[in-house]
């Protein structure tokens, strides 16, 4: 999207909108005015709640949005990221291609900082469509130009639009189909964000993973045509710091359930058990997009749980990574096997200062908290007090979920561990409980994102399906700590 900056006061160019914005009550938010708009205003049909859009025209035949942003000094920038997702998908709906934001000099309540970037998010996220399968494609908006902002900004600006590239994406990689996002997809993927030389790409193939032990992640793979892959893409934004973070994401490219069939209603939206991995990469390639100075290692096991002759087997026992032996009870569960052989490679070979994985685990965390906030579980308090600090600025929800001592139902008369726990309930708990038998002393933390990772209908600036969610989240928390 390009980007112009016009100072406070100057004309602005002609483009296809100009979007006005107005406190509850109908006072102006800005000095910028158009007679007409005073007049929709005076008319009670528009009462600047927020998020509340009208149009209008002015005489000269400008085309002209009224956008609501709430009770003055009560304005929030979760607030303004929505209204103007608002503003973008009103604009995408009358094929508008070029917007002229109007800028306030500050909020009652919020900073000219803070108000800029919740405005621009707000669009640069909203303006997306995975549109590759239809005749008819959806227009983008191609041009935003900034009246009442320095060109100054253009780094700031640049950096927003680099991380709403990043979410953008994970959802194409999550929405695209099965078939073709696979572990020998993804490894291509992979492959090709290191050809600049500012990432590091290591694949793990059959050969090597028997070689480094990991039966958990090949065994959910061994029934599928495809063979299982663990990718390990690096980033040495700061050779001279001893701190490493390892991200591990989950990267089931499609979950039948395997021999523990899922119904066909729980099996439909599986090409997003991926989202996980999908996650961990793009924030590799966000990171050295802005060149931030950071020592990131993403893990991503891929496998697909395929149904066949092959797959693996309830009862069976396999050995991870760390030597610890599983006995398989549910094939449905399978993501906590895949994730478990790489939190383990990652503490015995790439020494990591703290471990977060993320992944689609638990159709009991959506159950927990619904569609709208992710489970957090974490061995280490100050680790799970950054993420959530993350959360509140980018307002990708998080609740933390205690660990409490489960772990007598993950016992196996055969084996170490059962890949699920008996008894009633907790069933996000017993699945993080089990990860934590993988992890050591690391500090870790756990993000359970089965229930926002895929929507079935657009919310604010998520679009329906793939929403992105996490990517936002992990690159606050590392440019933050």
């Amino acid at each position: 999207m390009k980007i112009s900056f016009i100072p406070h006061k100057s004309p602005l160019p002609k483009t296809d909108l100009i979007v006005l914005p107005y406190w509850e009550g109908g006072e102006r938010a800005s000095d910028f005015s158009r007679p007409e708009a005073e007049r929709v205003v005076a008319s009670g049909h528009f009462t600047g709640k927020c998020g509340e859009v009208v149009r209008t025209y002015s005489q000269e035949g400008e085309n002209l949005l009224l956008v609501g942003w709430g009770k003055k000094g009560s304005e929030s920038e979760e607030g303004l990221r929505n209204a103007y997702a608002t503003v973008c998908r009103e604009a995408m709906a009358k094929k508008s291609r070029s917007l002229s934001l109007i800028v306030p000099s500050s909020g009652e309540k919020l900073s000219f900082p803070v108000l800029l970037r919740a405005m621009c998010e707000g669009i640069f996220l909203t303006n997306y469509t995975f549109d590759r399968w239809k005749k008819e494609k959806t227009p983008l908006i191609e041009e935003l130009v900034l009246s009442g902002v320095e060109n100054k900004w253009e780094e700031e600006l640049h950096n927003w639009q680099v991380i709403a590239s990043g979410v953008h994406w994970v959802r194409d990689l999550v929405n695209g189909n099965a078939d073709e996002i696979n572990p020998a997809f993804l490894e291509k993927e992979a492959l090709s964000l290191a050809k600049e030389g500012v990432l590091e790409t290591r694949v793990f193939r059959k050969k090597e993973l028997e070689e480094e032990g990991m039966g958990l992640l090949l065994a959910v793979g061994q029934g599928a045509v495809e063979e299982p892959r663990l990718l390990m893409v690096s980033y040495k934004g700061d050779p001279q710091s001893q701190e490493k973070t390892v991200l591990v994401g989950k990267g089931i490219t499609f979950d039948t359930g395997g021999l523990s069939l899922k119904s066909t209603d729980n099996m439909l939206t599986m090409k997003c058990d991926m989202a996980g991995a999908a996650t961990v990469l793009g924030v590799m390639r966000t990171l050295a997009a802005l060149g931030w100075k950071k020592n990131v290692i993403a893990l991503a096991p891929l496998a697909e749980n395929a149904i066949g002759s092959r797959s693996y087997k309830l009862g069976d026992v396999f050995r991870a990574c760390n030597g610890k032996t599983v006995e398989v009870l549910n094939t449905d569960a399978e993501g906590r096997l895949i994730l478990a052989d790489a939190l383990s490679y990652a503490v015995k070979a790439l020494q990591p200062t703290m471990l977060i994985d993320i992944g689609t685990l638990t159709g009991a965390i959506s159950v927990a908290l619904g569609d709208e906030i992710a489970g957090l579980f974490a061995s280490d308090d100050l680790l799970a007090k950054k993420l959530e600090e993350a959360s509140k600025r980018t307002d990708e929800k998080l609740w933390r979920l205690p660990l409490h001592d489960y772990r007598e139902n993950l016992k196996s008369e055969i084996a170490d561990l059962t890949n699920v726990g008996g008894g009633k309930g907790a069933g996000s708990m017993k699945c993080a409980l089990f990860l934590q038998e993988f992890v050591g002393s690391v500090p870790w933390a756990h993000l359970d994102i089965a229930g926002v990772a895929y929507l079935a209908k657009a919310c604010n600036y998520y679009p329906a399906r793939a929403t992105g969610w996490g990517l936002r989240l992990l690159v606050n928390f590392l440019m933050a700590k």
